[in-house]
């Protein structure tokens, strides 16, 4: 039985620890070096505890028998859309939190509907469904929030963050009129519907267009929702109840609530809520202190961005930044589907790296790069032969760019530091490190068969067909791969991926993205767990490494840039967290 525990950053140095099964010490000494423990003499049965050596009896925890640890589940009842269309659930991102103060992580759920939709479509969705279970599988509380909350990868992005620090996190979310909270109260007007209930719009983007018969390119906006208030609503994580809520910036139009087609189309590029609607969120130590909210909107023209604090139980905003404000086109038309949060210029405090482009801690421009829009990226110490933090991404407007399909860059400034180039849409791209001939994370996208080093030479003709996610998993430094319902392993000898789990009966989430509903270090030493939902949506499980480790490394969540990572991990097009130094074979020790 592989038994691992937390090395916290307030253990002292060398500190040691006692692992107990039933009362009995396992260890003749203290453990001083990896905080995992094998036992051999263990038959499947009885409580364990560790104590760090001088400290008193405390919690005990039983043996996970089927490998995994079950989280029950209750899926909301199934639905019908005004257009008659029925729907049901499935169980897809998650997070995690400390929401009553008790120093166990708590997961918060989101519900798709099965109808949920990309923006580029029309059509009627089911309602977004959030809860909040305890690892036994006891439900805290559960919020919907209404039929103008529309569903889809791209439209709720859940923080959940102690934004306070009072210990309790908090859960903040776009809210509009006919939330429900975890207590039941409705927020705004429990009648108004804004969806769109028939008509078009002239479509001049390459998706989601129908042909009308005397040939005009129109988007369907049946079920879309272009008008009516948006609010940023903080909820209690006990409860669930809306501690306060405010008008959501960045707003769908600066001057009205019920902007016409033409006024989108001036302000976004098109006039269906296409562009308009694609959010992004993020948490960010803005002040070097306390956590912050993100709240983006748009990314492939106008890019508008608001950063807001919960404080004393008020919820104000700290800054707002928009690409269409004089002085700020260079940063139109560079973000991602998702984002990421890191200290990149050292002074203590975060900054938003914002695909091809990055914001300063006070919500002015840090730099862009100019290579546009890109679907993935990755963000940490990847080189560990230069200094600072290096972002490796792909982008899919060659046209545009100068033809650079992915492109490794200097985090703090923005600088190409090496590309590879494409004459189309680079899909996906990851940087981990797999392969010990090199140092560094290595970096593959689907615009090239090759294997890159972190500092840009090809050490390999063949890479992983795995582009999707990475997982610290077994015993030794380097990562190994995520995708779809399995963990491998890169033999980098023979150029193929060995399997080392592949459950049965769990589904991964987001359609062709593939991904799990979360992957954190939460329990245990450093190596990461995963969750997956099972495929009848009855119940998450939680997966946790089954290999020794000789390695001793400090909880990867109290690293700020993986913490915050695990934070904006459900964010649109979900990637893995990685550390704010350089984790992987040959590493400096932290």
């Amino acid at each position: 039985m592989l038994v691992g525990w937390r090395l916290l950053d307030s253990d002292p140095a060398g500190a040691g620890f006692d692992l107990y099964r039933d009362g009995r010490k396992l260890n003749a000494t203290p453990l001083t070096q990896a905080t995992s423990f094998l036992d051999k003499g263990a038959d499947g049965t009885g409580r364990y505890e560790v104590r760090r050596v001088g400290e008193a009896a405390g919690a005990t925890a039983s043996v996970w028998r089927d490998g995994y640890l079950s989280i029950p589940l209750q899926p909301p009842a199934d639905g019908v859309t005004p257009a008659g269309e029925a729907y049901s659930y499935n169980a897809n991102d998650a997070s995690v939190g400390d929401l009553d103060g008790d120093g166990q992580y708590e997961i918060i759920l989101k519900w798709d509907p099965s109808n949920a939709k990309d923006n580029a479509f029309g059509g009627y969705t089911g309602s977004v469904i959030l809860d909040a279970y305890r690892l036994d599988g006891t439900r805290l509380w559960r919020i919907d929030l209404g039929h103008n909350i529309r569903a889809g990868a791209h439209y709720t992005q859940f923080l959940v963050m102690d934004f306070d620090g009072d210990g309790q996190a908090e859960l903040a979310v776009r809210t509009s009129d006919g939330t429900v909270d975890g207590t039941g109260t409705v927020l705004g007007d429990a009648k108004a519907d804004w969806r769109s209930h028939d008509g078009e719009v002239p479509q001049a983007d390459r998706t989601g267009a129908t042909t009308t018969p005397d040939g005009r390119k129109v988007a369907r906006v049946q079920g879309r929702i272009m008008k009516g208030p948006e609010y940023l609503t903080v909820f209690d994580g006990r409860t669930g109840k809306a501690l306060a809520s405010a008008p959501y910036w960045p707003a769908r139009h600066p001057d009205t609530n019920d902007p016409t087609p033409d006024q989108m189309q001036a302000i976004w590029g098109d006039g269906y809520a296409n562009r308009s609607d694609r959010f992004l969120a993020g948490v960010a130590y803005l002040d070097g202190k306390l956590p912050s909210m993100v709240m983006a909107r748009g990314y492939y023209t106008r890019t508008a961005i608001g950063a807001w604090d919960w404080r004393d139980g008020k919820l104000t905003p700290r800054w707002q930044f928009d690409s269409a404000t004089p002085g700020n086109d260079a940063y139109a038309g560079q973000g991602n589907h998702q984002l990421s949060v890191a200290d990149v210029d050292g002074d203590g405090k975060d900054e938003i790296i914002y695909g091809a482009m990055a914001l300063d801690d006070d919500g002015t421009g840090l730099w862009s790069s100019g290579l546009l829009h890109g679907d993935t990226m990755h963000v940490s110490d990847l080189d560990p032969l230069r200094p600072g933090l290096e972002k490796f991404g792909v982008h899919e407007v060659p046209s545009r760019n100068g033809g650079i399909g992915a492109a490794m860059l200097d985090a703090a400034t923005g600088k190409v530091l090496w590309s590879t180039p494409t004459d189309k849409d680079t899909g996906r791209g990851v940087a981990l490190d797999i392969d010990p001939r090199s140092p560094g994370a290595e970096a593959w996208a689907s615009n090239s068969p090759n294997l890159y080093s972190a500092q840009g030479t090809m050490i390999a003709a063949t890479r992983p067909r795995q582009v999707n996610f990475g997982l610290w998993w077994d015993g030794d430094l380097s990562r190994e791969l995520l995708d779809k319902e399995q963990v491998l392993k890169w033999d980098w000898k023979k150029g193929e991926a060995v399997p080392l789990l592949s459950p049965p009966d769990v589904s991964s989430n987001n359609g062709t993205k593939a991904t799990p509903a979360l992957s954190a270090d939460i329990i245990g030493d450093w190596r990461e767990e995963v969750i997956w939902r099972t495929k009848d949506n009855r119940s998450l499980r939680i997966y946790t490494t089954p290999f020794p480790t000789a390695y001793r490394l400090v909880t990867l969540m109290q690293d700020p840039v993986y913490r915050l990572g695990v934070a904006w991990q459900n964010v649109a097009y979900n990637q893995p967290p990685h550390t704010s130094y350089f984790l992987g074979t040959g590493m400096k020790m932290p």
